[in-house]
């Protein structure tokens, strides 16, 4: 399996661009893309309550609730078609235990996600987070909290797996930006331990 390594300051990010196969890839995707489980829910913005640029689910175990920007998750049961990536994201290369996803359906390149750190205090210290993408290809950012020049852009295709572990979430922020370029939804898994 092909391994790209980013060298970064207080940080740990691992791409896996072809994790996936393409069936595999394109089964999740059409599955995903055609269950009646999306929602768009508000969040607290700087005092304000705005509706997500983006649909949500969580996936998971019961009783795993997710709490960010004041919007309380709670999980629907794992499906079948998601049960055989979790297990292979728990496998090889991480060897660890996921009880969540949180899935993202960005419609089109104006669906974005601001700059945050995935530290909510349910997440325990150094989590890890393994990040699936499928759909149309989107640039991911990543920013240092303190070193004003250490940034990273990442191109995740269809089918890849990026991991986020140690401390990146400690010192670094991430987000997905809009793009006039992009006209075709992508979905991101994101397999995460709720403590």
């Amino acid at each position: 399996m092909k391994k790209v390594d980013f060298e970064i300051p207080d940080g740990n990010l691992e791409y896996y661009p072809d994790f996936l196969s393409l069936s595999q890839a394109d089964k999740a995707f059409n599955f995903l893309m055609n269950a009646e489980v999306w929602r768009q829910d508000k969040i607290k913005m700087f005092g304000k309550e705005i509706l997500q640029p983006r649909l949500t689910v969580l996936f998971g175990e019961v009783g795993k609730s997710y709490k960010y920007s004041g919007l309380e998750m709670h999980p629907i049961p794992f499906p079948e078609e998601l049960k055989e990536i979790k297990e292979k994201c728990q496998s090889s290369p991480l060897n660890t235990e996921f009880n969540v996803c949180l899935a993202n359906l960005y419609r089109d390149g104006s669906d974005s996600m601001g700059w945050h750190a995935d530290d909510e205090k349910e997440l325990g210290i150094n989590p890890i987070i393994a990040s699936i993408s499928l759909g149309a290809e989107r640039v991911f950012h990543l920013k240092h909290k303190k070193i004003q020049t250490a940034r990273q852009k990442i191109r995740l295709q269809h089918g890849s797996l990026l991991i986020m572990k140690g401390t990146t979430q400690e010192f670094w922020k991430h987000q997905l930006p809009k793009s006039k370029k992009v006209d075709s939804p992508r979905v991101n898994l994101t397999f995460r331990n709720i403590y």
